[in-house]
Order: structure tokens, then C-alpha cells, then sequence
């Protein structure tokens, strides 16, 4: 029997910059329970009280980055005074309705759901939102749970793959991103990808020269190699581009392509 994955949600947090879109990465504290010293797109468990998945991003966003997804402008001190209650435990929305402050969560665009391998004890499913940066704020790390932070044009992220050490779902969104020059572009690409949803969740193969592999959901492998649950996608998907699996070389996830196949990796 297979843990439950719980339920997740995870915020792409863009600004245009002067290379082009940068993505807001937040480093986990290096004994985190899961993804311990990875760079990652905050997010986080979802909490009983949320009952939307746009809640849960909206929350761990705030909670983990100080941004406020909001109806209206919120004054600076205001914001911090929210967060740092946050922080010390007190209800989020209690808190937003104290302070008279409604969510925007038409600022999230759907982008992608990702679900842990069956094979891992910890487990998550989780849904993946684009969302811009709001005017005036800037995100800050908590200190608590992640302990720094990087803005990165995706490519540059991709090539400091290693020493930021990206999972694999960063690595996978932001080898899609490569092409958007602007946060329009970014939106524009997630709103595409909804009419084309399936959820992504790897299984675990044995890997040439030792190891292990992480098959993606179009990997021609997947059903007959993987092991675990799985979820599979046709190979002529929209979404089955590029790359199909992955593997761990010196700490450093690999994006790369089933043996035989031509396509380059990421």
C-alpha cells in the first residue's frame, strides 16, 4: 500500500528583468523533511481551512516569501505585521479578514500538477500556479523554513542546475519557460496548457549504469520499466515534449531523453 499523496500547491512567482522573465526560487533549509536544501517555487501542504487549492498557494506564497496576493494595495507595514503573525501561528484568514483583505486569486494561473512517485514515504500532490510579482512588494525568505532566495531567468536557473540544487519539477518548468521573454509570455503559456491538463507523476526504473531513473508520464519506458502507481500520458500529448525522464549525476538532476531517443536534454 502506497502513501496518500497530500494535497500541495506551489507558486511560479515571475517579474519581467532586464534579461528577460526572472522566476523567484526560495531555498529549503537543509533539514527539511523533504527537499532539504533545494531551490524550489514556494509552496506548500495544504491546510484544512483552505478549501481551494489557489488558497493554499496564495498562504504558503505569503507565508514563505512575504508576497500578498491581494484585491488592492496593502501598506508595507501592514504586510510585515501580517506576515510575522503568520508566522508565529495565527490563522490566514482570520488575519486577512481582521485587516479587511480579500485574496486575488485571479492572479493565479493554473500551470501544472505534479504527484510525488508512489515509491517515496512523503508524498504530495501538487498544484503548480503562475502568478506576478504585485507592485511595490518584494519577496523576502522566511528564515524559518527557507533560508535564501534567487531571482533567475529560466535558463540561467538551468544552468546553476547543480549548485541550486532544482528538483526535478523546477527543472522540468523552467527547461518550459526557456522561451517566454516576458510575464505575458509566461501567462499566456499556462493559459494554454489548461485545456491540455494531466497530471505528472513519475515512476521509479532501475537506470543504465546504476541508480535510478525517474520516468515521466509519455517516457516509452514508463508502464513497462516503472514501478509504483502511474498515470499515463499518450505520446502525442500536448504536454510530452521534450526530455521524458530523469536521473541524478553528482547531486545534479539530469533532464534527459529514453535510450535510442534523439531528442537533447535539458
Amino acid at each position: 500500500m502506497f502513501p496518500t499523496p497530500r494535497d500541495a500547491a506551489s507558486v511560479i512567482l515571475v517579474r519581467d528583468g532586464a534579461a528577460g522573465v526572472e522566476v523567484f526560487l526560495l531555498r529549503r533549509r537543509k533539514n527539511a523533511s523533504f527537499m532539504g536544501g533545494a531551490f524550489v517555487f514556494p509552496g506548500g501542504a495544504a491546510d484544512p481551512g483552505d478549501g481551494d487549492p489557489r488558497v493554499t498557494a496564495a498562504r504558503e506564497l505569503f507565508e514563505e516569501a512575504g508576497v500578498l496576493l491581494s484585491d488592492a494595495p496593502v501598506a508595507p507595514d501592514t504586510l510585515a505585521a501580517l506576515r510575522a503573525r503568520q508566522l508565529a501561528g495565527a490563522d490566514f484568514a482570520a488575519l486577512l479578514a481582521e485587516a479587511g483583505v480579500t485574496l486575488a486569486l485571479e492572479r493565479l494561473t493554473y500551470y501544472a500538477h505534479w504527484i510525488t512517485p508512489s515509491a517515496e514515504p512523503k508524498r504530495f500532490s501538487a498544484r503548480f500556479y503562475v502568478a506576478a510579482l504585485p507592485a511595490g512588494q518584494e519577496p523576502r525568505f522566511d528564515d524559518t523554513e527557507t533560508v535564501d532566495q534567487a531571482w533567475r531567468t529560466p535558463a540561467a536557473a538551468l544552468a546553476e542546475a547543480g549548485a541550486l540544487a532544482l528538483p526535478p519539477p523546477q527543472v522540468r518548468t523552467l527547461g518550459e519557460l526557456r522561451g517566454c521573454a516576458t510575464v505575458a509570455d509566461v501567462v499566456a503559456a499556462a493559459t494554454a496548457r489548461a485545456a491540455c491538463d494531466h497530471p505528472i507523476m513519475p515512476r521509479l526504473a532501475p537506470a543504465p549504469g546504476g541508480g535510478f531513473a525517474l520516468l515521466l508520464p509519455w517516457d516509452p519506458e514508463y508502464l513497462t520499466a516503472g514501478t509504483g502507481d502511474s498515470a499515463p500520458m499518450p505520446a502525442d500529448h500536448p504536454l510530452a515534449v521534450g526530455p521524458t525522464r530523469f536521473v541524478l549525476e553528482d547531486r545534479t538532476w539530469k533532464h534527459i531523453a529514453a535510450p535510442g531517443s534523439t531528442i537533447a536534454g535539458w
